[in-house]
């Protein structure tokens, strides 16, 4: 078994088992295309996230390997990130629309990252694997799928089946096996009265 396939998060309280085993690599296949049930399964979930009146701003890109909206999105990527998102089976665009028939939607970007965080979960619960990408240019991407002044990109989201470690750049190894760490819930809880 891979030393990537089973990265459990050792927690300090119990959780849903799709939570403590889902992480993100960077280490993709490279050939497998994408499992299109399971694709399809992680964007209803994204579809049945919460969102402020109901307002559902989210817009996605779905781009699959070998297509020109995928290449698009890659040459969107940072440096660091073209290097490997590039093999993920899919790229998928978060977008968020800033408004509706006139009002300002002030919650967008905060229900689209919900979106994206059911689309994680239930990806991860249907055998994908994901990474969340925030290095990219946000203009570049809204010129490729034509988004105007109302939409704008929140995060890409590389998709697909986990990689071989043992193939994988160094460089990518290291990160995808170091130690899996969180700080404590007590650095982040500001009042608990």
């Amino acid at each position: 078994m891979s030393p990537l396939a089973t990265r459990t998060a050792i927690t300090d309280a119990p959780i849903l088992d799709v939570l403590a085993e889902r992480w993100s690599t960077r280490i993709f296949d490279a050939i497998t295309p994408i499992d299109e049930d399971a694709l399809a399964s992680a964007l209803e979930a994204a579809r049945w996230a919460p969102s402020a009146s109901n307002t559902q701003p989210w817009r996605f890109v779905v781009a699959r390997r070998g297509t020109d909206a995928h290449a698009a999105i890659v040459d969107a990527l940072a440096g660091f990130n073209q290097s490997w998102a590039a093999d993920a089976a899919a790229l998928i665009v978060f977008a968020a629309a800033a408004s509706l028939d006139g009002q300002p939607l002030r919650w967008a970007a905060y229900d689209t990252g919900q979106a994206a965080a059911h689309f994680t979960v239930q990806a991860h619960a249907s055998g994908l694997h994901t990474h969340q990408i925030g290095g990219f240019d946000r203009a570049a991407i809204g010129a490729a799928f034509d988004f105007g002044d109302d939409v704008s990109a929140i995060t890409v989201m590389a998709v697909g089946t986990l990689g071989d470690i043992a193939a994988a750049p160094e460089a990518l190894r290291e990160r995808d096996l170091a130690p899996r760490t969180r700080r404590p819930i007590t650095e982040s809880v500001v009042v608990d009265a």
